[in-house]
């Protein structure tokens, strides 16, 4: 009995090349994310931080003013880059709704 996996498939030259090509663009922007994921500074600044996640000031202020918002005030206002991610994803409603992610087993 054959598998998907032992199908023979004809195409042609240019559709395997299309399939090479969109294969690569793939690949070029998962390693660019990954790249300015580790270009990032360790803290942020308010401006940083908008750019970053294309924000307005007044909702980086929202956001800033948050008590669960990770700051860090000691030298002025700085957002560290690390704590950001950890909350973007503690708060991302579609991980606390559709997995157990972040639900400990007591």
């Amino acid at each position: 009995m054959k598998t998907p996996d032992d199908m023979i498939v004809t195409m042609t030259v240019g559709e395997l090349r299309q399939i090479i090509r969109e294969e690569n663009e793939k690949l070029k922007e998962e390693f660019l994310q990954k790249t300015k994921l580790k270009e990032l500074p360790p803290l942020l600044t308010r401006k940083e931080l908008m750019e970053l996640l294309h924000i307005s000031h007044t909702k980086a202020a929202e956001l800033i003013g948050r008590p669960d918002f990770p700051t860090f005030r000691k030298a002025g206002l700085l957002i560290p880059t690390d704590m950001l991610f950890e909350w973007i994803r503690r708060n991302t409603d579609w991980v606390d709704t559709n997995t157990t992610y972040f639900k400990s087993v007591i």
